[in-house]
Parts: C-alpha cells; sequence; structure tokens
C-alpha cells in the first residue's frame, strides 16, 4: 500500500519539541513503581511528622490526630500483617476481576466488534457524525478496547461515505478519549473509580460507601450534550479545515456477515429478556430485589448487586452470540476465552496492589486526615468552599493527568486528600469524584504520556503517509480544547443545579 511508508517510530522522530515532551513523559515509572516510591516517601515523612509530634484536631470527633510511624516497630507490624488484607480488600479488585470475565467472554467471541459494524453500517448518512460520537461513547464498555477498534472504523466509514477519514477518526477518538467514562452503561471504571472513592472517604466516615452507579445521572446526561457538541464541532469546524480527502483508496469496510448478524439480533433478543425479567424482579412493590426494609430502590440488592448483574448480563450476551455465531462449540471454549481475557488484567492486578498499600499506609499513619484537616480549615479561612475551589481540584487533577496514561492512578493518588477534605467541607464523596470526572479527560488526546500514540499514528498514515505528531496534534487539539470547556461548562452548570449526581448521591451531605 503506497500511504504505509513511514514507520510510527520515525513519524514521532519527526516529533521535534513534543518528541522530546515524549521522551520526558515516558522516563516517569510504571504507575505501580510510581505507587511504591511513594509509599516509601510516605514512610520518611510519616517518621519525621511522628518525631516531630506534629498534630491536628478531628472537625468532626474533636479528638487529637497524631501521626504514626511507618518506620516504627508498631508501623513494621502494621505492614506485615495488614498487606495481604489491604489487597484483597481493595474495593475495586474484586469487581473489576468479575467484569473481566464477562466482558472479555463478549469481546472474544467477536460480538463487540461485529455490534459496532453492524450499527455503523445502518446509520443514515446525514446522522453518520453524531451516530459515530454516539457510539464511540458507549464502546467504554470495551474499556482500552474501544480505543484500538472504534476509530479506524468511524475513518473507514467517512472514507467510504466520500468524507475525510481523519474526520471520523478524530471525533471517535476525542468521544473515547476526551470524553473518557460518559455512557449510558455502568462499565469498568465506573467501577474502579467508585471502589477508590470508597476507600478514601471512609478515612473519614468508616461507613461511607460510593456505589456504580453514584455518578450516573451525570455521565448520563453528559453523553448526549457532548455528542450534539462534538457533531457541531466536527462537521462545522474539524471536517471544513480538512478539506476534500484525496489519498489512498485502498481501505473497506467489512460488512458483518450473514451468520454474525442473525446471532446479533439473537443477542438482541437475549438481551431484551434478561431486562424484562430484571424490571419484574424491581419495579413492582415488594419485589424481590427491593430493599426488603424500606421497599425502595435505594439501598436495595439491585444497588449492591449491580455489578454481578452486569456481569451476568454480558455473559449471557456473550454466551448467546458466541453459541450462535459458532465462535462458542463447547464449554471449554467459555472457559478458554475468560482466561484469555485475564491475561489482559495482569498490569491493573500488579498496579492495583500497589495502590491499595499506599492508600491504606496514607489512612493508617493519619497523613491523610491531617492533610484533609488542614485543606479544609485552610479553604474556610480565605472563604473558598464552593465552587472555586472546586474547579482547582479539577485542574490539578488534569495536570497529573498529562503525565500519566492512568486516570485511576492518578485518582488513586488525589482521592486519600481531596475526598476527604470535601467531605470535611460537607460534600458528598460521589460529587467529589464527579469533578474529578469531568477534569480528567479532555485533554486525554493530547497528554505526553500516550502509550496509544504509536497505534494512531499508523491509523492515520492508511490515509496520509506523511502523517506524524504534528498531523496527530492539529487535528486533535481542537477537539482536546472544546472537550475542556464543554466538561467544565457542564460541571459548573450540574453544580449551580444542585441535581444530584446519581441514584441516592446529592451534591451534598447535608
Amino acid at each position: 500500500m503506497n500511504g504505509m511508508v513511514t514507520s510510527p517510530e520515525e513519524k514521532i522522530s519527526n516529533g521535534g519539541f513534543l518528541k522530546k515532551l515524549e521522551i520526558m513523559g515516558n522516563k516517569l515509572p510504571n504507575p505501580a513503581i510510581l505507587f511504591l516510591i511513594l509509599i516509601a516517601i510516605l514512610a520518611v515523612i510519616s517518621a519525621i511528622l511522628s518525631s516531630l509530634h506534629v498534630t491536628a484536631v478531628h472537625p468532626m470527633t474533636h479528638k487529637p490526630i497524631l501521626i504514626k510511624s511507618l518506620l516504627s516497630q508498631e508501623g513494621l507490624h502494621w505492614i506485615l500483617t495488614e498487606m495481604i488484607r489491604n489487597y484483597i480488600n481493595f474495593p475495586p479488585l474484586g469487581m473489576i476481576m468479575v467484569l473481566t470475565l464477562g466482558i472479555g467472554l463478549a469481546e472474544k467471541v467477536g460480538m463487540m466488534d461485529v455490534a459496532i459494524k453492524a450499527s455503523i453500517h445502518s446509520i443514515p448518512k446525514k446522522y453518520v457524525t453524531f451516530a459515530i460520537v454516539f457510539i464511540s461513547f458507549m464502546s467504554h464498555l470495551a474499556s482500552d478496547a474501544a480505543i484500538v477498534v472504534v476509530p479506524p472504523i468511524a475513518a473507514m466509514l467517512f472514507y467510504s461515505l466520500g468524507r475525510h477519514p481523519f474526520a471520523g477518526f478524530a471525533a471517535s477518538l476525542a468521544a473515547i478519549y476526551s470524553g473518557f467514562t460518559a455512557n449510558l452503561l455502568i462499565v469498568t471504571t465506573d467501577v474502579l473509580l467508585s471502589g477508590i472513592t470508597t476507600q478514601a472517604a471512609k478515612i473519614v466516615d468508616p461507613n461511607a460507601v460510593v456505589t456504580p452507579i453514584d455518578n450516573w445521572y451525570f455521565m448520563s446526561f453528559s453523553v448526549f450534550y457532548l455528542s450534539v457538541l462534538t457533531t457541531i464541532i466536527t462537521e462545522k469546524f474539524v471536517e471544513p479545515r480538512l478539506g476534500a480527502y484525496k489519498g489512498i483508496k485502498e481501505v473497506t469496510l467489512e460488512k458483518p456477515s450473514l451468520q454474525q448478524m442473525n446471532a446479533l439480533r439473537a443477542t438482541g433478543i437475549a438481551a431484551l429478556i434478561f431486562i424484562a425479567i430484571l424490571l419484574v424482579m424491581l419495579v413492582p412493590e415488594g419485589a424481590i430485589l427491593r430493599n426488603p426494609e424500606t421497599g425502595a430502590i435505594a439501598g436495595s440488592p439491585f444497588m449492591k448487586g449491580i455489578v454481578p448483574l452486569l456481569f451476568l448480563f454480558l455473559l449471557t450476551l456473550g454466551l448467546t452470540y458466541g453459541l450462535k455465531s459458532g465462535s462458542i462449540r463447547n464449554a471449554d471454549n467459555v472457559i478458554s476465552m475468560m482466561s484469555e481475557s485475564f491475561k489482559g488484567l495482569s498490569g491493573f492486578l500488579v498496579m492495583a496492589f500497589a495502590i491499595a498499600q499506599f492508600i491504606a499506609a496514607f489512612g493508617w499513619t493519619n497523613i491523610a486526615t491531617l492533610v484533609a484537616t488542614s485543606g479544609a480549615e485552610f479553604l474556610q479561612s480565605i472563604n473558598m468552599t464552593g465552587l472555586p475551589a472546586l474547579l482547582c481540584f479539577m485542574l490539578f487533577g488534569q495536570f497529573l493527568g498529562l503525565f500519566t496514561a492512568s486516570g485511576s492512578a492518578v485518582w488513586a493518588l488525589l482521592s486519600p486528600v481531596f475526598v476527604p477534605m470535601f467531605m470535611l467541607l460537607g460534600y458528598h464523596p460521589a460529587f467529589i469524584q464527579m469533578a474529578f470526572r469531568a477534569g480528567d479527560g479532555s485533554l486525554n488526546t493530547i497528554g505526553i504520556v500516550n502509550p496509544f500514540l504509536p497505534l494512531f499514528l499508523e491509523g492515520l498514515g492508511k490515509y496520509k503517509s506523511d502523517a506524524g505528531i504534528g498531523t496527530y496534534l492539529s487535528l486533535m487539539v481542537p477537539y482536546a480544547i472544546s472537550f475542556l470547556i464543554m466538561w467544565y461548562l457542564l460541571f459548573i452548570f450540574w453544580y449551580l443545579t444542585g441535581w444530584p449526581v446519581g441514584p441516592g448521591a446529592p451534591q451534598r451531605l447535608w
């Protein structure tokens, strides 16, 4: 193919200053190593503060807060006796592992890929841009796999319609990457972040729980809001600037086969049956999945069991599609596919170990409570306890996000400080998590540390042989800036309305 002249590595080497930034960013350690380093630093700081007898008064219990040293005998005993418990009890660990079984099966049988292609092929031309963006948001269900699969398909579709493929690629990538975690469904990121937030919230309130659906109102609304605006940005600004496409004409968008489409229809029927059964068990008064004490949905087995229910839903879809399409022939195939999906969890399992130890140690030393209390008192002393404080927190999280490819790692770093601090100012932990999510994603496409950059350049290279980092950035910077503005405006609007961020999750605790 005449467009594939330069390799991704050669393209990156032409980045100049941006290449230097990339090299600097790549020198940052892996998130797991980073948190192990932070634990070592925390140990030293805890020893110093403990020796100086630094204390504070807890604003809720009015008891003195004493710093405990990790380098003391007590600290050593805590590390040895609690290390395994810290890991096993890390809230996201079990939830992510269970969900991976369901998502992994759906992906391995080919359901995800066929569903995306089938949806794209059935879209009327005038709604293509909006549909591409909307599907890209919904593709978060496939986690990082969406970044690999959907933008190239969007580029192919735009090309097949005589439109510039870069516009399709960029619009899809922006929705997935800059609109990260905005979805109508509960995805793995909801589970991961809520688990980290729960752990941090327990520093102030041992009974605090943030569920995966506690940001659902905000994240669902953002899908439609961002889809409409991203469509306008693409069709009115980005695509006209690109002009008519003149280049390679050898890229085709493969249509699903008849067998795949029949399997997809059967899967849709299975999904409807599952949802219908679930509604029967939830909607009627006194239904089995309602709260047995109050009869409400709040605090019900349905709310507490959303992850197992989502797993069963995905398992149903994956099994139906696999059996109907022929990709599953026996039970061994199912186990093999699930086992294969777990291989992709290895990095998360290692990172989760380090994060779990850091958060637990941060809480045990009482440094998290000290910092949160001091921070809350400082913000109150300068009368900065409302929207300005939240916006500064969002900007700080976004700044850190430029230097790491893992948003969950940034949240694991920030949550032990900012969740307790804002809780002491009266904010619900789910609302604080929402503020982080609104501020975290917009600049993902131009982040300094981007492990997918060579993949993106290769995708663009299929349509323009000399596409390099400059091409990529000139394409994505307008989206990054637009999403930055759109996310912040949405957050400010939500804050001013006082709307809850999810079912049973108000903005404030009091």
